[in-house]
Formats: structure tokens, C-alpha cells, sequence
């Protein structure tokens, strides 16, 4: 119990800090979509997000059947943007933390991996235009 304390305080610490953190302008006004597959307690979790001025948007659905939105603060690094968000789902699963990284593959393809508490761990797929 205490460990899951722990955790929820560093991701909820680390997500406050990102969000309040200044950054640097960023002239990105086009979305960046992608799709994620994941998994939680056997179950497949899905999801499908967006990505504009280092903020996000993602909608997906977990485990016995909850679906939720969750938005999401991302730092801008040259190759690799980390992110932390929350979020909320149906199915009285109540507020989801989620964090994860996206990393350019190429010019215009990127791949990422998170957690979402609701929906477990995922892959991500995405393309930049």
C-alpha cells in the first residue's frame, strides 16, 4: 500500500512540475495523432490520442469495458518527449494516472510506450505531417 502511495505522489509531483515548467515556444500547430495497443489483466486496451503545442488528448478504453479521456502535458526534447497526464474513466474506475515517452523514428513516423493505471501498459503509433 505504501508503495502505491509513493508512486501516485511521484507521477502526480513529477506531472505538477511538467505542467507549471516553463518551456520554449513551439511553433507545431498541426496535431500529431497516433493509435496504442495495450494491455491490463489480460484484457486488450486501446486508445487513439492527438498531440498540438506540447499538450494531448487520448481516448481509450481498458479493462471490462471503461472508457475515458485522458489529457496529457509533454516535454519537448530534441528526439524524445516524455509525458505525464491524467485522466477519467467510466465503469467506476474512477481518475487514471498515465506517463510514457514518444520518440521520433523517422522525419514524419514516431513510437512511443506508457502506463495508464486504468488501461496498463501500451505501445504507440503515430505520424507527424
Amino acid at each position: 500500500m505504501k508503495i502505491a502511495i509513493i508512486a501516485k505522489t511521484l507521477i502526480t509531483s513529477i506531472g505538477l512540475l511538467t505542467l507549471f515548467a516553463p518551456s520554449q515556444a513551439s511553433a507545431q500547430l498541426i496535431p500529431q495523432p497516433w493509435v496504442s495497443v495495450g494491455g491490463k489483466d489480460g484484457d486488450i486496451t486501446y486508445a487513439v490520442g492527438a498531440r498540438a503545442l506540447n499538450f494531448g488528448v487520448e481516448v481509450g478504453t481498458g479493462a471490462d469495458g471503461a472508457t475515458g479521456v485522458d489529457v496529457l502535458k509533454f516535454i519537448n526534447l530534441p528526439v524524445i518527449s516524455p509525458y505525464v497526464g491524467v485522466g477519467l474513466y467510466s465503469e467506476d474506475k474512477g481518475v487514471a494516472v498515465s506517463g510514457g515517452v514518444q520518440v521520433g523514428a523517422t522525419n514524419n513516423v514516431f513510437v512511443g510506450a506508457g502506463y495508464n493505471s486504468v488501461r496498463g501498459f501500451n505501445g504507440q503509433l503515430g505520424i507527424r505531417f
